[in-house]
């Protein structure tokens, strides 16, 4: 037997066995793209320059409808998958999606399902997905500077209405409620320690990413990077924190509590410490391409096969074989690696973060 094509037994009631890829990687997370379209230009993600009036999104029957979703997700829970995210996009643009919300809640092997947004229609839709049974919910937020987030956002939404979502999702019961904050050195790194002092005690965590090359399209520089590390010590110089335990193997954020007891505060550091070698997600675009890197140049199309009448059988042999060929490790490679500009990536508005 080939290495890619090992499995591993979890040996968990119920639970059969499960593909790991070459680096003997589970599934264990299917991010979920529903939506191309988002309200926000973040020079980031969807530069305004490339994403115009005129940029052509994908058409409603381009992408997966939601009982093809669940279809999907069914079949990777049979891979091993036991928690979901719900991404864009923007997935509060995509009509109806508490609807989808509920029908995953009810796929047996499923524990955990979340929500990225941008949190511009979050106050509108918080009580019904809550309802649907969302559990919990990750709101994108840079900066509470009007200025800055005016030009991290592209020159859409305000701070305001992100705020109120934030306050909306709070009262309707979601939680843990999480910010993540992309950070870039010379454009709101100034503006980081005020948005921890805003969430400090309220139970909102706070999570700050170092600006990845994602896509081909963000322009990306390293010298933009702030290495989390850095960062840290800027806010242990005026908070002390102390490191926490990780709550799972895998978990992409490094999580230290403030020492005064009033929360706690993440790290994603993808560029300046790498964690590929734990890395247990998979990733749908919303036109149901498989993608097995957030930093990948190609995807297995499974919405044809889908549409031309394959078996879950069919579908979950796809879906096991790519997988237990996965050697992707980026993040770890990207140092040595030249020209990574010229890498076709795919975009982060089909595959969310």
């Amino acid at each position: 037997m080939e290495t890619g094509e090992k499995i591993i037994s979890l040996n968990a009631p119920g639970q059969g066995r499960f593909p790991v890829d070459a680096l003997r990687r589970p599934i264990h997370d299917l991010r979920i793209s529903v939506m191309d379209r988002c309200n926000f230009r973040c020079p980031y993600c969807m530069p305004r320059e490339t994403f115009h009036e005129s940029y052509r999104f994908l058409k409603s029957n381009e992408r997966l409808d939601f009982a093809e979703v669940l279809r999907l997700a069914r079949v990777f829970v049979r891979a091993g998958v036991k928690k979901l995210r719900i991404t864009g996009g923007e997935p509060l643009l995509r009509p109806n999606l508490s609807d989808l919300i509920g029908d995953l809640t009810s796929l047996p092997g499923i524990e955990d399902i979340a929500l990225t947004t941008n949190g511009m229609l979050l106050a509108k839709y918080a009580t019904e997905l809550k309802a649907a049974g969302l559990k919990r919910i990750t709101v994108s937020l840079d900066t509470l500077d009007p200025d800055v987030f005016a030009q991290m956002s592209g020159g859409y939404g305000g701070v305001a209405e992100v705020l109120d979502g934030i306050e909306h999702a709070r009262r309707a019961g979601l939680s843990p409620i999480k910010v993540n904050t992309v950070v870039q050195r010379g454009v709101n790194d100034h503006t980081l320690l005020d948005l921890l002092s805003y969430f400090r005690g309220t139970g909102v965590v706070v999570r700050f990413i170092e600006y990845m090359d994602v896509g081909t399209r963000n322009h990306w520089n390293p010298a933009l990077v702030v290495p989390s590390r850095d960062l840290a010590a800027r806010i242990s110089a005026r908070w002390p924190l102390r490191s926490l335990a990780p709550d799972y193997r895998g978990e992409v954020a490094e999580r230290h509590a403030f020492e005064d007891g009033m929360g706690e505060v993440g790290f994603i550091s993808s560029v300046s410490q790498p964690f590929c070698g734990d890395c247990s997600r998979a990733r749908i675009s919303s036109d149901g391409s498989f993608y097995t890197c957030l930093f990948a140049t190609n995807g297995t199309d499974l919405r044809g096969p889908l549409r031309a009448g394959a078996t879950d059988d069919e579908l979950y042999e796809l879906i096991r074989g790519i997988w237990s060929g996965r050697r992707d490790r980026y993040s770890e490679l990207r140092a040595s690696m030249r020209d990574t500009a010229e890498l076709h990536k795919v975009e982060m508005n089909y595959i969310g973060g």
